[in-house]
């Protein structure tokens, strides 16, 4: 069996999934039940300082994106920082981590942006023997109007200067978490770096309103008539979270950070792509809240088995396996060709891909009488919006063509050579982009 043991920064726990600074991660009952669940580590719902009580809506907090078949894609949540008392949250975290010391337990953190209150907290979260902190520099609502969260997050001086503030202040390891609403993710991830963050987590929520009451004519969730902004997440936002951890992993200035991947993982698969892109582990949140804790079982036996047929021994040969292979555009091969092709065997005859490519494609494939449908190969670009469209999985395959055979869309031999935008004959800047 795969060694699914993760050590991320010194912080050692028994696989590489942790629950991530949400809801599910409030208070001691659920952190119990997450581990009992197997939860290889969590990040404590945010804490604040001691003081008022933050007060959250008593109302609608969640708006959602549906898929046709109502599977969940995406939360959006105007929740704020825990509205529980600092110092229940501190007995609570002391007795979790006492009763489960093989558990990683890392602490969220969200303060004035003023040195005397990071210097404050530390040392009391520091006393819970929490194994590390969680700089909450990515909330998008609520705090941040307050001059907190993503506010921070979107100025890289402030990160630099708070993060350099705690880990003046700490022994604990400090994970900087990072806001998606910023323009280039490599800049906030240098300005931790430059603090001396051991790590950086991304992606925190994506400024988002999910939809409008068309009743009321107010933003969803609807509170007494009115609506706000909120923060974004779940499997729709996959995508921009894996560019981003990519974008931090391939930038030479940023290469050695590590990375903990957040962002819409719900499955093993999730996981590995998190990791294979610059992830030393990943946090989940609301795969749990659709599924409950269990999930996180069928991601670990899921994570196991495809290593061991992969042969790899360690989560730490799954880390970074893909960022050699994530490009620029311009350095990838013009000279590579494929064509589709459709299994008649698979084909249900739908007729999806036929519409798709002739309407709004290269009119690539044609239908006879009896609604067979194949490809013209001397008009098909390889774009794959065929495959995209297919309701059945692999019926239709995007197959390379062999370097010296005839590409019937240009009546050229297909060349062997690597070339790129800066090289190609079809960029007519390419002797100054070469340059």
């Amino acid at each position: 069996m795969a060694n699914l043991a993760s050590d991320f920064v010194g912080i050692k726990s028994p696989n590489p999934f942790w629950l991530a600074s949400a809801p599910p991660s409030d208070k001691e009952y659920n952190v119990r039940r997450a581990f009992e669940a197997g939860w290889g580590g969590v990040v404590w719902k945010t804490l604040g300082e001691e003081g008022p009580p933050v007060v959250n809506v008593n109302g609608p907090r969640y708006g959602a994106i549906f898929g046709a078949d109502r599977r969940l894609l995406g939360l959006n949540n105007i929740e704020l920082i825990t509205d529980r008392p600092l110092q229940q949250n501190l007995r609570e975290i002391k007795a979790v981590k006492r009763d489960y010391p093989d558990r990683a337990v890392v602490v969220s953190l969200m303060v004035p942006c003023e040195e005397h209150a990071w210097k404050a907290i530390l040392p009391v979260v520091e006393e819970t023997g929490a194994d590390g902190i969680e700089l909450n520099f990515g909330c998008p609502h609520g705090m941040s109007e307050r001059g907190m969260g993503a506010a921070v997050g979107q100025v890289p001086e402030y990160i630099e200067m708070v993060t350099r503030w705690c880990k003046q202040n700490t022994r604990m390891p400090v994970i900087v978490k990072l806001t998606p609403n910023i323009t280039d993710i490599r800049q906030p991830a240098l300005a931790a770096q430059n603090g001396g963050a051991d790590a950086v987590s991304l992606i925190n929520t994506i400024n988002s309103i999910t939809s409008v009451n068309l009743d009321l004519f107010a933003p969803e969730p609807t509170i007494d008539g009115k609506g706000a902004h909120g923060g974004y997440c779940g499997p729709a936002v996959k995508p921009i979270a894996l560019n981003m951890v990519a974008e931090i992993a391939r930038n030479p200035e940023t290469a050695a950070l590590p990375i903990s991947g957040i962002g819409g993982v719900t499955t093993w698969r999730d996981a590995a792509e998190f990791m294979a892109l610059g992830a030393g582990n990943v946090q989940v949140c609301t795969a749990a809240m659709t599924y409950g804790f269990k999930v996180v079982q069928e991601m670990i036996s899921g994570l196991s088995q495809w290593m061991d047929e992969k042969g790899l021994d360690s989560t730490s040969q799954i880390t970074r396996r893909a960022v050699p292979n994530c490009s620029d555009w311009q350095h990838l091969n013009l000279n590579y060709i494929a064509k589709a092709k459709i299994s008649q065997d698979d084909c249900i005859k739908c007729g999806r891909c036929y519409a798709a490519c002739e309407d709004t494609s290269h009119q690539a494939i044609a239908m006879s009488e009896d609604r067979t449908f194949t490809v013209k190969d001397e008009e098909c670009v390889a774009c794959n919006l065929c495959v995209n469209v297919c309701p059945v999985e692999g019926c239709i395959t995007m197959e390379p063509m062999a370097a010296g055979t005839t590409d019937p869309r240009t009546g050229k031999p297909v060349e062997p050579e690597y070339a790129n935008w800066t090289t190609h004959p079809n960029n007519p800047g390419r002797v100054d982009a070469a340059e």
